[in-house]
């Protein structure tokens, strides 16, 4: 990558986490609905076309992480050890997600979600995508057919684990209930051998 491109591209993030930080900001300022694109866009001191080269939509701001929680997963499928179970892998990586977001600071952003009817619609959706992506990756991983009925339901549980701790009043221990159900699941399917070779 030269030098250039390398500056575009810290560039250009910094841009996108510019127009994220302000968006949250004017969120919880004023409530999601008062809050329009045009105001994001003039706060953040950029075009409105620009800030839909980053975000697809409103409520995409406010799951500015969403690309990042998605790839987390999928790396705890492809970069495991050659040896190490899946379930346990997925675990751990919704561990960390469940603590990433029931912190202290998560709070406000995730009263606001639950006020808005077109934000929980979108993490519904982002949740049913996530899924799909993780079935897929876990259907490469073991060499089976995308299509692997095992294989999308272990990711719907595995999403769902997620979902469910994050409202649990302790959540950590709730991650733990749900992924010994799953590795019961998991170990009904008897997809659990060892990883394909690439």
């Amino acid at each position: 990558m030269t030098e250039q491109t390398g500056r575009r591209e810290r560039k250009k993030a910094a841009t996108r986490q510019k127009i994220a930080d302000t968006a949250l900001r004017l969120f919880l300022e004023r409530g999601y609905e008062a809050v329009g694109i045009r105001d994001v866009a003039a706060e953040a001191d950029v075009a409105v076309t620009t800030l839909f080269s980053h975000f697809a939509s409103k409520e995409a701001l406010v799951f500015e992480q969403d690309p990042g929680f998605e790839q987390g997963l999928l790396r705890a499928v492809a970069d495991r050890a050659p040896d190490e179970p899946l379930i346990p892998a997925l675990r751990r990586e919704v561990h960390a997600l469940v603590r990433h977001c029931t912190a202290p600071e998560a709070a406000p952003v995730w009263n606001m979600i639950e006020s808005s009817p077109a934000l929980r619609e979108y993490e519904e959706s982002m949740r049913l995508r996530h899924a799909e992506s993780l079935g897929a990756a876990v259907a490469a991983d073991l060499g089976v057919p995308e299509t692997s009925i095992a294989c999308r339901t272990i990711a719907r549980f595995v999403i769902d684990a997620y979902a469910l701790a994050r409202e649990a009043a302790d959540p950590e221990a709730a991650v733990d209930e749900v992924f010994r159900m799953i590795e019961a699941a998991w170990g009904v399917a008897r997809l659990d051998r060892p990883r394909r070779r690439t």
